[in-house]
This record gives C-alpha cells, sequence and structure tokens, in this order.
C-alpha cells in the first residue's frame, strides 16, 4: 500500500517561506502544492520560475500582481481548498490574523515564533517535544533564537538536568537582502530582562529556570549566544561535548580551524553548496565548552534564515502523524535536506 503524500501550502514567501517551500518539495512524504502572498516582486517571479502554484493571500491583490506579470492561481482560500496543512511564514501578528480563515477552512496550521504561544496548540522543537504536536490543528514553531536554545539546552537538559540557565544573546540587526535594517553604528540593548526568549523557551522546555538579555548589533548573517549553565550534577567538559555530539543538529566547529567567527561558518557553508549557504544545524565552537566544579558554558552561533526549516517538516509530520517517531522523523528530514552532523 502506498504511503500518503501530503499536501502542503505555503502563506507567505520570504525569507523563511521560500525555504520552507523548497525544503517541502525535497520530502517524499509531502507535496507542495503552492505559496501564496500579496507582493509581485522578483521573489514571486522567482517561486514560478521554480514551477511553484502562486495563490494571492489577499482577494484584492489578484488584479494588481497579474498586472506586474505573476500568474495567479487563484485566492489563499482556494489553495486552502487543496491542502491538508497551511505553513503560515507571514510577518509576526498576521498569523494569528489568518487563524480564523484557517480554522474557517478545516485546514492545519503551522505558525512562526513571531506569533504569540497563545494562539496554538503546542509550542515545538522537534528533539525536545515532537510528541506534543501529534495530531495537533495548530502549532508553532518557535523562533531561531529560541530553536537554538532549546536544541543546546535541552540536550543537556533531557541527558544530565538543569537547574538553571542564564544566556546573553547577540542579535544580527537584519537579514541579508533587507536594505532599511538597522542599528548602523550602535549597540542596542533590549532593556527589559528577561529578553523574550527566555519565557519562549520555557513553552518548549516547561520546567526551565532560564533567564535571557540580549542586544542588536550591526550585523546580517547571524546571531551568537554566550551560554552559562547550573546543571543538577557536576559534570565534566567531555560529559557536555558527548551531549551536544549526540543530540541532532548540533555540530561542533573549531576556532582553531579557521572558524573565527559567524562569517566563517556561513563561508563554509557556502563552499560545501548548501543552498543560500544556509546553516539548518546550531554549530557550537569547541573550543567555548568548558565547566567549573558547578557551572557549565559554551558559544554557539545561530543562523536567523535557517535554523528554522527542518523543525517546520518535521511539524507537519507529527501534526499529520505522518511519523510518530522524533527520531524517525528528524532523520528523515535531514536525510533529505542533506544535513551534516
Amino acid at each position: 500500500m502506498p504511503k500518503p503524500i501530503a499536501k502542503i501550502g505555503v502563506n507567505g514567501y520570504g525569507v523563511i517561506g521560500k525555504r520552507v517551500a523548497d525544503a517541502i518539495t525535497l520530502q517524499d512524504d509531502m507535496k507542495l502544492v503552492g505559496i501564496s502572498d500579496i507582493i509581485a516582486d522578483y521573489r514571486i517571479k522567482t517561486a514560478i520560475e521554480k514551477g511553484y502554484l502562486v495563490f494571492a493571500s489577499a482577494p484584492e491583490k489578484i488584479a494588481e500582481m497579474k498586472r506586474s506579470g505573476v500568474e495567479v492561481a487563484g485566492s489563499l482560500e482556494d489553495l486552502l481548498k487543496k491542502v491538508d496543512l497551511i505553513i503560515d511564514c507571514t510577518p509576526a501578528g498576521i498569523g494569528a490574523k489568518n487563524k480564523p480563515l484557517y480554522e474557517k477552512a478545516g485546514v492545519k496550521a503551522i505558525f512562526q515564533g513571531g506569533e504569540k504561544h497563545a494562539i496554538v496548540q503546542a509550542s515545538f522543537v522537534a528533539q525536545c517535544n515532537y510528541e506534543e504536536a501529534l495530531g495537533k490543528q495548530f502549532v508553532r514553531v518557535v523562533s531561531c533564537n529560541t530553536t537554538g536554545i532549546c536544541r543546546s539546552v535541552g540536550a543537556i537538559h533531557k541527558k544530565y538536568g538543569v537547574k538553571k540557565v542564564r544566556i546573553v544573546l547577540v542579535r544580527r540587526s537584519g537579514d541579508p537582502w533587507e536594505s532599511k535594517a538597522g542599528p548602523i553604528n550602535a549597540i542596542v540593548p533590549e532593556v527589559h530582562i528577561p529578553s523574550h526568549q527566555g519565557p519562549d523557551a520555557q513553552t518548549v522546555l516547561h520546567d526551565l529556570n532560564i533567564v535571557t538579555a540580549a542586544c542588536k548589533v550591526p550585523t546580517t548573517i547571524s546571531h551568537a549566544h554566550f551560554v552559562m549553565l547550573e546543571p543538577r550534577r557536576k559534570l565534566s567538559r567531555e560529559d557536555l561535548i558527548k551531549a551536544f555530539t549526540d543530540a541532532p543538529r548540533i555540530r561542533l566547529f573549531k576556532a582553531a580551524d579557521g572558524f573565527d567567527g559567524t562569517q566563517a561558518i556561513i563561508e563554509y557553508h557556502r563552499d560545501i553548496g548548501r543552498p543560500r549557504s544556509d546553516v539548518w544545524e546550531l554549530p557550537i565552537w569547541e573550543e567555548s565548552i568548558a565547566t567549573t566544579s558547578d557551572e557549565a558554558y559554551w558559544i554557539m552561533q545561530v543562523h536567523q534564515e535557517a535554523i528554522v526549516v527542518p523543525e517546520n517538516v518535521d511539524a507537519v509530520r507529527a501534526m499529520l502523524e505522518l511519523e510518530t517517531s522524533p527520531n524517525k522523523s528528524i532523520a528523515k528530514t535531514n536525510h533529505a535536506l542533506g544535513l551534516v552532523k
């Protein structure tokens, strides 16, 4: 008996949406039915060049999109009639406004980290709480920074237990394609502590004692996190390295090999032929891993454009129950993407 193929739509074809759409096309248990947006610039025209059907997220935009040379297959409502699940990759706050439309259509939906946890039944990181998303109608893949926190801290928490963790996040100011993001010449602190990433991590790791502080700096290619963690028992540096090595989607990089900053890790992924130089893994600098009698430390990089892409794929499998085992889904996604350890 042939395995079922899940019919998937992507609403919002921006930084995350275009990557998620491409990732869906690589899975043998999913089919991308189409993408939806309200614009008609080069990004949407590129989708057409790839053979993706384009729908209009707002019906009033159809005529404007057609005038701009975009062949529109219909409205978002038309797309919803054709899919089992929609992945909403629209800007923060828009997904919540779209939710009633998905409810009316009786379609399952994945939202991104810019939406509030309150609008979904589970917030999601595959290696941490895959089971919570099984069969759910509405799930939220948490933000890039929260995904990085949950992958790394979750690996320690699962294996050894965590008393508390404190993290300083150095955040990028914008994405590489943007022309209006900033700051240009400033370090901008997020003046409220905890920053929002700590409480967000608790939507996935519910019992985690975490406080985060964050700032924005003039770079576009990645975030960096400085982690200070108190485990439930004394750990050696080797214990941490083993936990990270055993966990999925975490990869150790050595500064001694020339990985002296975020730019080098991005360049490496460009050199090995990654689409858009995407880093789906969570890089941790091996030399930064250290312990004292009661604490553990490491420094990691979060590629904001890419890290959540495999999580969206796994969320599809969990929600549609294409695969009930997190390890099997993660392995399947990793193999399809060509993700390395």
